[in-house]
């Protein structure tokens, strides 16, 4: 793709943008209905191509975590088209007055929320972001730019083709949705220097990705570069409920972003749970690497390094640490922790409380899975992404994190003196 293919494609999103803007809430909803079911209606083909390219990114020695991130199946494809219809369901996140007043002399102010206006998404392996994406900046009144990984090129032209049929169908711009279409860097690069079209990046994808992408452009970016997810166990937690949510929180996807790297675990603690919890590790086959203290209790597991309290693993390792208390466990995880998800199991209400104030992370969970920070079970429906910056989005980010807002000012031949 040629450097005036990718110009064209923004200044067109740049005009539906203008379009999308005015949209009524009833319209893009109908849109992503019909844009679900232009996706139901393409199915068999979508299982049939993505079922080629996995094949190949086998066959080229990709990694196990990279082709299941890469796959589509039934139960998959059912769950993409649910989390369209599920935004399509949420409330309107544009035209809501965020605050207003009318002053003494009668002049009306106020602030409404409105789309950010283009979208570009920059993303690898899943093609479940290629409709959550385009879901998202529906919902928001956003043009979306998709650009995935070449290793799913069919998949996502195929499942974007299906959606820009559904949009058009129910009457939004013609270039609402758009994908480029051709594989390699060259036309990253140049959609990096569209700032006069492009208003926001999302790269999806692993920590050179992102750091490319954001070191690489003026247009801002909304990022994370790690995951590096705790759990503390204080001393008072209930046991099952902790093994249950340590291993639900490492086990039940190990190479997604809110999957649970370092545990730490209350020196009072650890010696009754310990045990019980490296029986269940084993169970899921997770290697442990412990610092001193936990070695003394497991002694056949490895011993962490610092580096392990660094890394987020993507794999089938978890480090787990012994602290003293508390205030050493969120020193640790504001040290240590990227500020994705982190979260605490204890009984004690006071505990949990200076926890949630002093951990300076996106999400912070109490007596929860770190796998529900992902957006859907906060009720956002689908989303693009998480954030762990501050600014413009953090956390999940779903249709009204894709929002800005205006200030509105009514009056009648109001003068200032």
């Amino acid at each position: 793709m040629n450097t005036s293919s990718v110009q064209d494609i923004a200044r067109q999103s740049r005009v539906a943008a203008r379009q999308l803007s005015s949209t009524s809430e009833a319209q893009r909803n109908l849109a992503l209905s019909k844009m679900a079911e232009s996706l139901e209606s393409v199915k068999v083909q979508v299982l049939e191509v993505n079922a080629q390219e996995v094949m190949k990114a086998q066959q080229d020695g990709q990694s196990a975590a990279m082709t299941k991130r890469l796959t589509i199946d039934e139960k998959v494809l059912q769950y993409m088209l649910l989390r369209l219809r599920k935004v399509a369901q949420r409330p309107d996140p544009l035209n809501r007055v965020l605050q207003g007043h009318t002053n003494p002399a009668g002049l009306k102010v106020y602030k409404k929320s409105v789309p950010l206006g283009v979208i570009g998404i920059i993303y690898e392996s899943r093609p479940n972001v290629t409709t959550d994406a385009a879901g998202v900046c529906m919902k928001s009144g956003n043009a979306v730019i998709l650009r995935g990984g070449s290793e799913s090129l069919q998949t996502n032209t195929l499942l974007t083709d299906a959606m820009i049929e559904g949009a058009a169908d129910a009457g939004l711009p013609q270039h609402a949705i758009q994908i480029i279409r051709t594989p390699g860097h060259e036309a990253v690069g140049e959609l990096l220097k569209m700032d006069e079209y492009v208003d926001i990046l999302i790269p999806r994808g692993g920590k050179g990705l992102i750091k490319r992408i954001a070191e690489g452009t003026r247009i801002p970016v909304i990022k994370h570069y790690d995951g590096i997810c705790h759990l503390y166990i204080a001393e008072d937690a209930d046991p099952a409920q902790a093994v249950d949510l340590v291993i639900n929180s490492k086990c039940q996807s190990i190479q997604v972003c809110n999957a649970l790297e370092t545990l730490l675990v209350d020196k009072e603690y650890a010696e009754q749970i310990l045990p019980l919890l490296q029986t269940a590790f084993n169970s899921n086959n997770i290697e442990l690497r412990g610092c001193e203290q936990t070695k003394k209790i497991l002694p056949g597991i490895s011993l962490a390094t610092e580096d392990d309290w660094h890394t987020e693993y993507l794999a089938p390792i978890l480090s787990v640490k012994i602290v003293n208390g508390i205030d050493e466990a969120i020193d640790h995880i504001n040290h240590y922790g990227s500020g994705h998800t982190d979260g605490i199991v204890t009984q004690s209400l006071k505990m949990a409380q200076k926890f949630e104030q002093q951990v300076d992370s996106a999400s912070v969970l109490i007596n929860a899975s770190t796998r529900l920070s992902g957006g859907g079970d906060y009720g956002l429906g689908s989303v693009v992404g998480i954030s762990t910056d501050k600014l413009h989005a953090r956390g999940p980010v779903g249709p009204d994190e894709l929002t800005t807002y205006k200030w509105v000012v009514y009056g009648d031949g109001h003068l200032r003196n």
